[in-house]
């Protein structure tokens, strides 16, 4: 047995309003499509007029058309902007994602480093399968220290991208530690960590630098006081 529309659209009613699903669902009454169409637009604009919090939401247009729909019973032939599914469509059960079946062998690399040396291991030329087990190693050593929170030693790594390569994957430890070919780049050196100088010290250095024309002040602190007694001074009216 069916259950009743209002029980149906219980929810919906309450979060849209009595009146705005009476308006919907009169909307099957109208007979033109276009006139339908329209009026359907306008319930859409109403509903975000009444509620502008929706605009917020993620795909909000499209789960207001979906709303309309599912409040008219999934019976409402108009020209929506999105193709319109009833909430008992849009509810199933999504399908399981499978799990991977197969374990890693180390679990500090998982399952993406064993795919990068199955990649590198097909590889034809030389140069490229060389090139591509030295970033393979890099990526593994920094997955070490993540998972096992301890530096690893370049014959470790070595090692283990040889098991997991199957032999295929060798390179030369000598080489990999002296041009540290494991190390992740570095954007460059830091920048010299000066020391401020007090000010006293940057002033006694100033003074220092400019002795050598203190000749020169002094004359002229000469000739500035000879100046003053040189200059008459006025003379004061008798008394």
């Amino acid at each position: 047995m069916a259950l009743p529309s209002l029980h149906k659209h219980e929810l919906l009613q309450r979060e849209y309003g009595q009146n705005t699903f009476q308006l919907v669902q009169g909307l099957r009454d109208i007979a033109d499509r276009d006139e339908r169409t329209k009026r359907a637009q306008q319930i859409v604009q109403l509903i975000f007029r009444l509620q502008p919090a929706l605009r917020d939401q993620p795909d909000a247009q499209q789960k207001v058309w979906n709303h309309l729909y599912e409040m008219a019973d999934e019976d409402l032939d108009i020209d929506a902007p999105f193709p319109l599914h009833g909430l008992s469509q849009l509810m199933k059960e999504p399908k399981p994602l499978p799990y991977p079946r197969q374990a890693p062998k180390l679990k500090a690399y998982g399952r993406a480093v064993e795919q990068m040396i199955e990649k590198a291991v097909s590889l034809e030329d030389a140069t490229e399968r060389e090139q591509a087990a030295i970033t393979i190693g890099r990526t593994m050593k920094f997955l070490y220290r993540t998972h096992n929170k301890e530096n690893a030693k370049d014959i470790t790594i070595l090692k283990h991208l040889k098991d997991l390569s199957g032999g295929k994957l060798e390179l030369d430890a000598a080489q990999v530690e002296s041009q540290n070919l494991f190390e992740m780049a570095t954007s460059g050196r830091p920048a010299p960590f000066i020391v401020p100088q007090p000010r006293q010290e940057r002033q006694e250095r100033e003074m220092r630098r400019g002795s050598g024309g203190g000749g020169n002040n002094n004359r002229r602190d000469k000739q500035r006081r000879g100046g003053k007694k040189n200059r008459q001074e006025p003379q004061q009216p008798p008394q």
